[in-house]
């Protein structure tokens, strides 16, 4: 048994009530997830905090199921207890984590080998899952088994940090990783997980595609393609009839006015920080946000914006220094950040949250130009999956599409991509996006873009691009080689 050197974990508490609960739940946890077989070969593992409200749940102790012994024998005195430790749960304030080697979880990460993340979407089950709904797209991370399981450490905290709205890692070819803020929520989830992997892989099997909304049949001719190597084809052979099997979109600038994002959104997100950080900052999902912005707002950033005069950058302090001050660095910063343009996940992920409560009320509704709904319903009616690329948060893309003039456009919509996938003007995004979607080259995927250095990367990674001339959008250089157009009809 390990543990740590402080108050609570003195002889006395580890032998009391509340660590012996604890013990006694993951036991029969173990026993219960080794019947589906979760945990079998004494593989996987369990790991609960001990629910003690004298302590904060920062500091509560955890007890864990050991490896390599049988986890359907297992009794509550086999269990270690230890101090709280594990990405989970220091990143994300985790109550419990699931470690699951299910064969779903395998057979999953094994459909496209070179998948960067398993997305999902308009499945029953997906709304078990913490921050989503039906018609959302469920993203899950998938990162790259190593021999020995603590070696996953980093790109294991690396996929947590970069998919802040996951509650779940793929391990390709191992298991997945689920995680919840107590154990019923975690095992809530790892059960829809398991449910929603396995009907995917099903689905597969009867060439059906779980990714899109109509769950259609798989379009391309070897259902999905194949990557043995992350390396950008030199050269894309694509007959005619294989051209724009996808088209990833831009907001601002290309199906959105620019006025719209500057003159309406970035003003509500700033004139409401406050109001809305006062009434939420309790709350799990502002205090991950804050937490966020503490990882992504460093210190050299803030001297950065200091040096170029954008006032308002300070450090966000603990919570020790209290709600006020914590609230008041945060509204200087999302000014300052606002003002700077900064692309920021943590900046991106609390506006879309302000946003979220003003298309609530009613106090904003996503405007496009006419001819974007037209073009969605055709381009989604001859077979063409439509992907959004932007650098507002997934969360504020489906609000401005799900609330438009023109009604709830994401029925057309089968995924969002953000900053979470990379910068827009770096190129290796978008062999992210290439990588994550169904097309055997690059140049079957059409991007369209107001900004000529989002477009130079796209073309870099082999994508078609067309860029959008729309009023209010900046001048392009001259020659720079691009097809243009000014309305989606001329597609």
């Amino acid at each position: 048994m390990a543990c740590c050197d402080n108050a609570s974990s003195s002889e006395a508490y580890l032998s009391g009530e509340e660590v012996r609960q604890a013990r006694e739940l993951v036991a029969e946890l173990c026993r219960h997830f080794y019947t589906p077989g979760w945990l079998t070969g004494t593989g996987g593992s369990i790991t609960v905090k001990v629910h003690d409200p004298a302590v904060p749940l920062a500091d509560r102790l955890i007890v864990m199921s050991p490896s390599g012994v049988q986890k359907e024998r297992m009794l509550a005195e086999d269990m270690y207890v230890m101090s709280a430790d594990g990405k989970a749960y220091q990143m994300r304030g985790a109550g419990a984590v699931i470690h699951s080697h299910g064969i779903e979880t395998c057979l999953a990460t094994m459909i496209d080998p070179g998948a960067k993340e398993f997305r999902l979407t308009h499945m029953e089950m997906i709304k078990a899952i913490k921050g989503h709904g039906y018609r959302d797209e469920l993203v899950i991370p998938i990162i790259e088994n190593t021999p020995f399981e603590y070696e996953l450490t980093d790109s294991l905290s690396e996929a947590i940090a970069a998919y802040t709205k996951a509650t779940a890692v793929l391990v390709r070819n191992h298991g997945i990783f689920v995680w919840g803020d107590s154990w019923i929520s975690a095992k809530t989830q790892a059960e829809s997980y398991h449910y929603l992997l396995d009907a995917a892989v099903k689905l597969y099997q009867l060439g059906i595609d779980w990714s899109t909304p109509e769950h259609g049949p798989i379009r391309t001719a070897k259902r999905l393609r194949s990557i043995s190597s992350p390396v950008i084809p030199s050269e894309c052979h694509c007959h005619a009839a294989e051209l724009s099997k996808c088209v990833v979109l831009d907001i601002e600038g290309t199906t959105t006015p620019i006025s719209f994002v500057t003159d309406v959104m970035f003003p509500y997100a700033r004139d409401n920080v406050r109001k809305h950080l006062t009434s939420t900052f309790n709350s799990e999902e502002t205090q991950e946000d804050i937490k966020l912005l503490r990882i992504q707002r460093p210190r050299i950033q803030i001297e950065d914006d200091l040096k170029n005069g954008v006032a308002g950058s300070v450090p966000v302090p603990t919570d020790e220094a209290g709600k006020e001050e914590v609230i008041n660095s945060l509204v200087a910063n999302v000014e300052s950040m606002i003002k700077a343009d900064r692309k920021i996940t943590s900046l991106k992920q609390l506006q879309g949250h302000i946003w979220r409560t003003g298309f609530e009320k009613k106090e904003l509704q996503g405007i496009v130009f006419e001819d974007v709904p037209e073009a969605l319903k055709s381009w989604h009616a001859n077979g063409i999956k439509i992907y959004i690329y932007s650098s507002g948060s997934r969360e504020a893309q489906r609000l401005v599409f799900g609330n438009t003039t023109y009604g709830d456009l994401r029925k057309y919509l089968c995924g969002y991509f953000d900053t979470s996938t990379g910068n827009k003007r770096e190129t290796k995004s978008y062999f992210e996006i290439f990588q994550s979607l169904g097309v055997d080259n690059p140049c079957q995927i059409l991007f369209i873009t107001d900004v000529f250095q989002e477009a130079i990367a796209a073309k870099n990674a082999g994508l078609e691009v067309i860029i959008s001339i729309r009023p209010g959008n900046s001048p392009l250089p001259d020659n720079h080689g691009f097809r243009m157009i000014k309305s989606f009809s001329e597609i």
